[in-house]
This record gives structure tokens, C-alpha cells and sequence, in this order.
């Protein structure tokens, strides 16, 4: 008599239906990490794998500062959480893994639970065999508008690259310069090498800049910029006063997270767009601002947040509320993670903004299935679930490059020494 094929247990975390019905019709195998870093960002994508055959998902939980200790939070304690279940119970498995540290809602146990949530909704689509924004709802629009980043040395460095990106058909672009002498955000060639950086000559020189790039570039073009948390509040206030009069698309971060109280004065103040969220990680920091309508763009790290599960509650939220959505997705958001947002972005109706990234060729090759970009806007590629796959053989050839804070930001300090937000 032929031996049956051996069989992992039902997990000891499964709800009472699983066991008391016995085994699922399809179980949780593996859970692994994979990191790798092709165009030298520190990456971490999650894969699932499953009892059938060649079924599998990718998850981003790329928290590119502090990779390996969400790679220990995936493989010591979640993989244990999970293998086992079956990959439909994917709001189930959600619940249960956010409580089951009982202490929740960090950027690193958030990054865990996003690289496994998502990766079960990759699952789920395939499944499906539809992509995943059908399981959404369906599309609201054909694909996802980009905006693109320009900076430069001076006004004219911004303006001539602003004007290479119209050139290919983006409408949406984000001006950064920079301020001379100083560790400037967003702008190439003026990195942290500068250490030093004081906010009051850059809040004197950004109105300059957009009255400069509004009178030359038109009225047309959308622009938008980001303050990065760098000043005071109240510099900030002053400063989204002063860009009224130029029309921005909106002004991110004006404020750090231990800061929002002050976006009650804020909207008091000005009608300045206002895009918050990038370093948000607990439900009781963006809920109170999207209630009281204090911003105008969500501006989450979806991985951050714990994955697609939250970001469809919250995309869902501020649709009530007219609160559109700009996803985070600098590069240091993986493909997978790309993907993810350009899924969200096609089902959900109060759609604003995506954030740019164009991926190098080798990762690209890591990555096969990247969204495309085309006439700065982005395209799915309708392969059913998230659409991407990761070829691990390559991955294994680019690992974490050497960093003396292993990846972390070095601090940027004032003249008198003290650290400032980055």
C-alpha cells in the first residue's frame, strides 16, 4: 500500500473552525525573508508558500533602516503564527498577528505583519487567477498618475528638470532645492555628507522658488514639496502661508507626527493642501486627522501600517471624508510594495497622487513584472494577484551593502550641534 504524503498540522493559532473541520484544503508551508538590496536600498520581501503546488505570494516589509530586525520578527515569531493556516483567513491571520505581541502598531512589527498580509492577498488573487484590484472592487481609472521628483543646485537646476519630466508627459512634480552650505532633503549632491542644516534660510528660500518655477512653467503643471519635518511648527505654518499664492498640489509633512495638534492652527491659517502620514504607524495618529478633515492627502508607507488589509480600511475611511490618497513610494519600497500600491491605486475612488520611483535594471531583473511607467503615469500588468515575482537566484547576488549604521540615517544637526529630524 502506498504511503500517504506527510502533512504539517493544522497551526495551534487556527480558529476553532479549522480545528475542528481538520486540515484546510490548502495550508501555510513556509514563511521566508528574503533580502536583497540590487540598486544598493536595503530590501525585504516576504514569501509565502503554500501546500499547492507552485502556490505562492510576495509581501513588502522593507523598513530599509532597520531590515534585520524585521527579519527576525517575520522568521522567530510570525512564521510560527502562520504556517499551518490556511492563506484565505487573510483578515483572521491580520487580527490575530497584530494582537499576538500584544504590544503593537511599531514600524517594525507593522513591516512583519505587511510582508505576510500582503503576500496572502497576492495568494488570494491567483487564486482568484484575477489581478488584484478586481478583488477590490474593480477599476476607477485605467492607470495610476506619477509625480516625479526635480531638485537641483539652484532655481534654474529645478526648473530644467522639471521641464525634461513635462517633457514626458508627467503633470505632477515635486521641487526640492537646495540651500547652500546645508544637508538639504530631496536634493541630489547635497546629502548627509553636510551635516549641518538650520531651517530659517530654507523657509526664506522656498517661496522664492515657486514664484520662480509658477511664472516660468505656467499654471498647468501641478507642483508639490516637501518639508520633511525639518522645521519648527510654527515656521511651517508661516511657510504654507507664504506658498498659498502659488497653487501647490500640496505641501507634505509640514509637521512631524509628535507635531499634529498643530495642524488645528494649520487649517485655521491657510488653504495650502497639506499631504501627512509618511511616518505613521498607529491608527490613533492619522484617524483623529482624517475625522476633523485637517489634511488633504494620506501619505502612509503602506508596509508601515501593517499592509493592504489596513490600507483598504483607511483608503476606505477618508473617503468619507475627502481625503485622497498619495501613497509613500520613494525606493526604498520594494516592488512588491509598488505593486501593491498601484492595486490600491486603480480600485480606489479617491485616488490622488503616486509617488515615483524608476526602478534600475538589475532590479528590475530581480523583479520581473514591475509596474510600467509610461507618459508619467502607472501601469499594472493585469497578471492576476500583485502581478510581480522575485527571481531569488538573482536576489541571492546583491546582499545589504556595508554601512557603518547598517543602514540607518546618519544624524543632521544644527550649528550649535544639536540633531534635528531628518
Amino acid at each position: 500500500m502506498e504511503a500517504m504524503p506527510s502533512r504539517a498540522p493544522v497551526s495551534p493559532t487556527a480558529p476553532p473552525w479549522e480545528l475542528t473541520r481538520g486540515m484546510p484544503r490548502i495550508r501555510i508551508t513556509d514563511v521566508r525573508a528574503i533580502c536583497t538590496a540590487p540598486d544598493g536600498i536595503r530590501l525585504v520581501v516576504v514569501k509565502v508558500e503554500t501546500s499547492e503546488p507552485g502556490l505562492y505570494g510576495l509581501g513588502c516589509a522593507t523598513f530599509t533602516q532597520r531590515p534585520l530586525a524585521v527579519v527576525a520578527a517575520i522568521e522567530q515569531y510570525l512564521k510560527p503564527f502562520v504556517v499551518g493556516r490556511d492563506p484565505n483567513d487573510i483578515e483572521d491571520i491580520w487580527q490575530g498577528a497584530y494582537v499576538s505581541s500584544y504590544w503593537r502598531s511599531g514600524p517594525v512589527l507593522n513591516n512583519a505583519l505587511s510582508g505576510i498580509d500582503m503576500a496572502l492577498w497576492d495568494i488570494k488573487g491567483k487564486l482568484a487567477n484575477m489581478p488584484l484590484y478586481q478583488l477590490f472592487g474593480g477599476r476607477c481609472r485605467t492607470a495610476a498618475a506619477l509625480y516625479a521628483h526635480a531638485s537641483g543646485r539652484d532655481f534654474q537646476e529645478v526648473e530644467e528638470e522639471a521641464r525634461r519630466y513635462l517633457e514626458q508627459g508627467y503633470r505632477y512634480i515635486r521641487c526640492q532645492v537646495a540651500v547652500p552650505g546645508q544637508a538639504t532633503y530631496g536634493v541630489r549632491g547635497e546629502g548627509r555628507e553636510r551635516e549641518v542644516w538650520e531651517p530659517s534660510a530654507y523657509c526664506r528660500l522656498v517661496p522664492r522658488l515657486f514664484e520662480y518655477l509658477r511664472s516660468r512653467l505656467g499654471e498647468e503643471v501641478e507642483l508639490l514639496h516637501d518639508v520633511h519635518e525639518r522645521v519648527p511648527p510654527i515656521q511651517a505654518i508661516q511657510l504654507a502661508k507664504e506658498l498659498e499664492p502659488y497653487r501647490l498640489f500640496f505641501l507634505e509633512d509640514p509637521f512631524a507626527p509628535e507635531d499634529i495638534e498643530y495642524f488645528r492652527i494649520l487649517r485655521q491659517q491657510t488653504s495650502t493642501p497639506i499631504a501627512m502620514g509618511e511616518l505613521f504607524v498607529n491608527p490613533a495618529e492619522y484617524v483623529p486627522l482624517i475625522r476633523d478633515r485637517l489634511i488633504d492627502f494620506i501619505r502612509v508607507h503602506i508596509s508601515d501600517i501593517g499592509g493592504l488589509s489596513m490600507a483598504r480600511k483607511l483608503a476606505a475611511l477618508c473617503e468619507f471624508f475627502g481625503v485622497r490618497t498619495a501613497w509613500h513610494g520613494p525606493g526604498d519600497v520594494s516592488p512588491v510594495g509598488h505593486a501593491a500600491n498601484l492595486h490600491l491605486d486603480l480600485a480606489c475612488y479617491n485616488f490622488g497622487i503616486q509617488e515615483q520611483h524608476v526602478f534600475g535594471e538589475r532590479t528590475r531583473e530581480v523583479f520581473p513584472g514591475c509596474p510600467e511607467i509610461r507618459d508619467g503615469m502607472l501601469w499594472a500588468n493585469d497578471r492576476p494577484g500583485l502581478g510581480i515575482d522575485i527571481d531569488e537566484r538573482l536576489a541571492a547576488k546583491y546582499p545589504f551593502p556595508e554601512h557603518p549604521l547598517n543602514g540607518g540615517w546618519a544624524p543632521v544637526r544644527r550649528l550649535d550641534g544639536t540633531v534635528v529630524r531628518p
